[in-house]
């Protein structure tokens, strides 16, 4: 897959035509080959036979809305969703992400912001593993196998999205420290500013809740620290 387009297929899923053509439309003009679905069984639907690189996805929907549509994507396939909302409400970006997506953008947005966004995204999905982490990792309970992107935690698989991975990767690679959510914004999701903390927020509780309460530790004030017993 190139981040640049050749090949990546994107699914918009946007009940507006107007929003949903000028999006397929830009997305196409940069290269990427792009299916537009206008409802939320449509979109499960098209997911399904289009096996999308990345999915751009509306919040409101009719059928049923973006959050559903992500749960139903997300347990079938593991894909990259960067969610669209017209609510910039806490509530609303929070429950987004814990439910599977990677990135949200709040309407209205550029153009510009839109690509810039979905390329980031796909860049962490094909950014490959540093050797010195080796293929598998174990400690106390946690198995991670990054080469095969595979977690196991007291002997059961664990489905996780490509970010919650990556997060979780870029704390075990640094095991014993504690990174700032800066330092998880510039490492895990490529943005150079800290303007997205409630992102790695709603990320770290994602992974408390499917790998326990305890694996990640919130040091006040400063980030977090994975903490896994040996």
């Amino acid at each position: 897959m190139d981040v640049t387009g050749n090949e990546t297929r994107i699914l918009v899923v946007e009940d507006e035509p107007t929003i949903a053509r000028a999006v397929a439309d830009r997305l196409a003009a940069e290269g990427f080959a792009v299916e537009v679905a206008g409802d939320g069984p449509a979109a499960v639907r098209r997911a399904r036979e289009f096996a999308p690189h990345l999915i751009v996805l509306d919040v409101m929907l009719p059928g049923f809305d973006g959050l559903e549509v992500c749960r139903r994507v997300q347990a079938e396939r593991p894909v990259p969703v960067l969610m669209l909302t017209a609510r910039d409400d806490e509530t609303d970006v929070l429950v987004g992400l814990g439910v599977g997506a990677d990135d949200y953008v709040t309407k209205p947005f550029s153009m510009r912001e839109l690509v810039a966004r979905v390329r980031a995204v796909l860049r962490r999905v094909e950014r490959p593993a540093p050797e010195t982490d080796g293929a598998l990792v174990r400690m106390g309970a946690l198995e991670v196998d990054r080469r095969a992107r595979r977690v196991v935690m007291d002997g059961r698989e664990v489905h996780l999205t490509p970010t919650e991975f990556d997060l979780l990767a870029c704390l075990l690679r640094n095991r014993g420290a504690v990174l700032t959510r800066a330092v998880l914004l510039e490492q895990v999701w490529d943005w150079a500013d800290a303007s997205g903390t409630r992102v790695v927020d709603s990320h770290v509780k994602a992974l408390r809740r499917k790998l326990g309460q305890q694996l990640i530790r919130t040091v006040h004030g400063v980030g977090y620290s994975l903490e896994v017993a040996s």
